[in-house]
């Protein structure tokens, strides 16, 4: 069972060890060391010279569940148990590393529920260990499972002295969810017409299937029934339906071959489901049902199943060193609440590209000075053969300093440059795109291209000053020049000579990038439309190749208009008479002098800045109720973790495998619906009788 290229648990029933091999997996497991100081300081009981966490060092003060002062103790000796092994009511270290590695396996969750429910430690489950489990969930408490019907024998025997081994057991948990469903709808029922009121759906979807219900399903439950009664038929369809979302999903996605944002029809999905898996035509017709109650009816489109979709309990995972949520909900954006996603949007944006023009400076140095590099004035002026040449050349005659030249003026304007340009582009990509988040490729052209328009306003000044100061180390035995003296001598509307190609480059570069950027990006996604930090590298990089490389020429004149030139070289007046002496005096491969180095140069820049972007986000995630980027790791609408068991944010003392811990924990009851009371000490006493308190 895989780690992250490095550990795999192989689990042997009956035994109380791991074993670990190399192989691929989710989590990469940490040193013994590391593990070791983590545990011995939340481990309060030291026994023998050894040293143990009790149930409340492990869950209340190490996992963070539990927090109240009135929490559940029967609770919190359930979860510990799964880690106590020995059953002895205390953690020992072995322990604690065992449960790290099988945090690691790729069926963690399934291995996490079986040691909730092995209460005698012997990897095994009998029919005592499941009905004492259950009996203390809050499912049973509202809709009681007959532990002694048919069921439970089909599994335990007759006489219910079967045990259970792991792989028996997960098809058990599976099979339980389903009998209870079926057992409430006949409790509801009682007269056996097969049919059930709107009100006793709702109850039964509500209780039963709680850890499936997203916020739009839950709210919609008696609007799908439009009133009628409730056939048993189509409740089964409709619980099927809720467990099946994940493959509901990929059958949209065969559907639209891997598109997130092309709209389906019905008959379009039912055709693909018929092809590929056995969902029936009434979950199908539920589906829409669904959808219909909370968009607009007849198409759907990704989004609309990641919003009755559950949220899967990985998707916690992801550590943020910050998270504030500024509206309750999109319809309470309000201007300033605009204004303040702008600013963040503004101040991340800057921070990522100075850290991408900082990585590339020395190729956009390289760049220029082979784009400002003439063959036509001068005989034998050519100082560079190629870039590497050029490269090579600036070491030796200037050091390595020499390929930073010009960089504190690059880094003071680059940083505002690209802020407003991914600002910008980001504002319009919003107000051009649907209530689902989706925008045609003609709205990303434009919002690309209001983005680069914007950004001359800084890129000019800037870039005029940057390519004077890398071209002056040209000069031997030239004075030396500063970003102030440059200002000087220019002025404040020489600081604008060359806008216009500016704008013809940098408006049709933002043009290209944006668009291709967020189509590679959704290409190389994962199947949950996830991109890792090196997808995000990739796309940003790739998008640049055709972004940087077609508009060359309009870079190329850019220069040759900024740059002083000196005696003996011709000089321009605009981009069109650049244009005609370049063309006659050159010829039309002068306009692609750089190429080369101008793609190496913005592809890794753009790559770097949009994955420096991505990621600030997400580390400092800050919900404005508006668009987040896509194929963040973000949560989606589900199930709020500090609804479920009460954790609080994920510790710095989680590492390894127990990075995983809380979510797996809440796994077992968003996926399993296995509820555990949170409450019970001081509240004992005032329980009325046969509430499972677990006090």
């Amino acid at each position: 069972m895989p780690m992250n290229e490095l550990n795999t648990i192989n689990w042997i029933p009956g035994q109380d060890s791991v074993q670990c091999q190399e192989t691929p997996s989710l989590l990469k497991r940490v040193s013994t060391d590391k593990l070791r100081e983590v545990f011995l300081k939340y481990a309060s009981l030291q026994k023998d010279g050894e040293h143990y966490m009790t149930s409340e060092d492990f869950v209340r003060k190490f996992l963070g569940l539990f927090t109240d002062s009135a929490f559940n103790d029967e609770s919190v000796r359930l979860l510990a148990g799964i880690a106590d092994t020995s059953k002895d009511g205390l953690i020992s270290f072995p322990e604690f590393q065992a449960f790290e590695g099988l945090l690691c396996a790729p069926d963690a969750l399934y291995r996490t529920a079986f040691q909730l429910f092995d209460r005698q430690g012997n990897g095994t489950v009998s029919y005592a260990d499941f009905a004492d489990v259950v009996q203390k969930t809050e499912l049973h408490s509202k809709i009681p499972f007959s532990l002694d019907g048919t069921f439970i024998k089909r599994y335990f025997g007759d006489k219910k002295q079967r045990l259970i081994n792991y792989a028996e057991f997960t098809q058990l948990l599976h099979d339980f969810h389903e009998e209870h469903a079926m057992e409430a709808f006949r409790s509801k029922d009682p007269a056996g017409t097969g049919f059930i009121s709107p009100l006793d759906f709702q109850d039964i979807i509500v209780k039963v299937k709680r850890h499936l219900l997203t916020p739009d399903v839950k709210d919609n439950l008696l609007a799908v029934t439009e009133g009628h009664r409730v056939s048993f038929p189509y409740f089964m369809a409709f619980t099927s339906l809720l467990n099946n979302m994940e493959l509901i999903k990929q059958i949209y996605l065969h559907a639209t071959k891997g598109s997130r944002t092309e709209m389906v029809t019905k008959d379009e999905l039912l055709y693909a489901a018929q092809t590929m898996s056995q969902i029936t035509p009434l979950e199908i017709d539920i589906l829409f049902q669904i959808t219909g109650a909370v968009n607009q009816p007849g198409r759907i489109d990704y989004s609309d199943l990641s919003n009755i979709g559950p949220e899967h309990y990985t998707k916690h995972i992801t550590h943020r060193l910050a998270e504030i949520k500024a509206v309750d909900s999109p319809s309470d954006r309000s201007a300033l609440i605009q204004v303040l996603e702008a600013t963040y949007r503004f101040t991340l944006a800057s921070f990522a590209g100075a850290t991408g023009a900082t990585v590339v400076y020395p190729i956009d140095l390289v760049k220029t000075r082979m784009q400002n590099q003439r063959t036509g004035s001068m005989i034998g002026e050519v100082a560079y053969r190629n870039s590497w040449d050029c490269f090579k050349k600036v070491i030796r005659h200037e050091g390595i300093l020499g390929l930073y030249r010009g960089l504190l003026p690059q880094l003071m304007g680059v940083a505002p440059e690209k802020a407003i340009k991914l600002t910008v582009n980001d504002f319009v990509r919003d107000n051009l795109s649907d209530k689902r988040g989706n925008i045609p490729v003609w709205g990303e052209v434009v919002a690309g291209a209001c983005g680069g328009a914007a950004q001359v306003i800084f890129t000019n000044p800037l870039e005029i000053v940057k390519i004077r100061l890398q071209v002056a180390g040209e000069i031997a035995g030239g004075s030396k020049i500063s970003a102030l003296s440059v200002v000087r001598e220019l002025g404040f509307l020489g600081l604008y000579k060359g806008a216009k190609a500016c704008l013809l480059r940098d408006v049709n570069f933002s043009a290209i990038y944006f668009p291709t950027y967020a189509h590679v990006k959704a290409a190389l996604a994962d199947k949950d439309g996830y991109n890792n930090p090196v997808s995000l590298l990739a796309a940003g990089a790739i998008a640049g190749v055709p972004a940087a490389s077609l508009v060359t020429p309009a870079d190329v004149i850019k220069t040759r208009l900024q740059v002083a030139a000196r005696t003996g070289q011709t000089t321009y007046t605009g981009v069109w008479d650049a244009t005609k002496k370049i063309m006659a005096e050159e010829g039309p491969r002068a306009f692609w002098k750089g190429t080369a180095a101008r793609v190496f140069r913005s592809s890794p820049q753009f790559g770097v800045t949009l994955v420096t972007y991505e990621l600030l986000q997400r580390l400092f995630y800050v919900d404005f109720g508006g668009n987040q980027p896509k194929g963040s790791q973000g949560t989606k609408p589900g199930l709020p973790l500090d609804a479920t068991l009460g954790a609080e944010q994920p510790k710095p003392d989680h590492i390894g495998g127990y990075h995983a811990a809380v979510p797996l924990l809440t796994g077992i009851e968003s996926k399993f619906g296995l509820y555990l009371p949170r409450f019970g000490r001081g509240a004992a006493a005032a329980a009325p009788a046969g509430t499972a308190t677990g006090s």
